[in-house]
C-alpha cells in the first residue's frame, strides 16, 4: 500500500523546536514531491514547505523561511520538517502530502504556547 505516516507533533513554548517526520511507504519517495501543510480552525489549509524530485529542490512559505528546514532521510524513508524558533502562530494541525496518488498523511498537532 502507498502510505504516508506523519509523526512528531507536540507542545512547545515560543522559541522552541520540534521535528515532524513523514514516513513514505509503497513508492519511491525520491521521485515525487512531498510537502507539509498546516491548518487552523476556520482557515484554509496552507502550504508550509515541500521537497521536490530527485534533485531535492525545496520551497518554503514566507512565514517559515529561515526557521523551518525540510529534508529527506533516505535510510528511514522519511521527509522531515525541522521547525525552530517556533511562534504561537505556528500552532496548527500539520499534514504531509504527496501528489503520488493524491495522498495525505494523518494529522499531527503542533501547539506553541506564549
Amino acid at each position: 500500500d502507498v502510505q504516508l505516516q506523519a509523526s512528531g507533533g507536540g507542545v512547545v513554548r515560543t522559541g522552541g523546536s520540534l521535528r515532524l517526520s513523514c514516513k513514505a511507504s509503497g513508492f519511491t519517495f525520491d521521485d515525487y514531491a512531498i510537502g507539509w501543510f498546516r491548518q487552523v480552525p476556520g482557515k484554509e489549509r496552507e502550504g508550509v514547505s515541500c521537497i521536490i524530485g530527485p534533485d531535492g529542490n525545496t520551497a518554503y512559505a514566507d512565514s517559515v523561511k529561515g526557521r523551518f528546514t525540510i529534508s529527506r532521510d533516505h535510510a528511514k524513508a522519511t521527509v522531515d520538517l525541522q521547525m525552530n524558533s517556533l511562534k504561537p502562530e505556528d500552532t496548527a494541525v500539520y499534514y504531509c502530502y504527496t501528489p503520488r496518488g493524491d495522498l495525505w498523511g494523518q494529522e499531527t498537532q503542533v501547539t506553541v504556547s506564549s
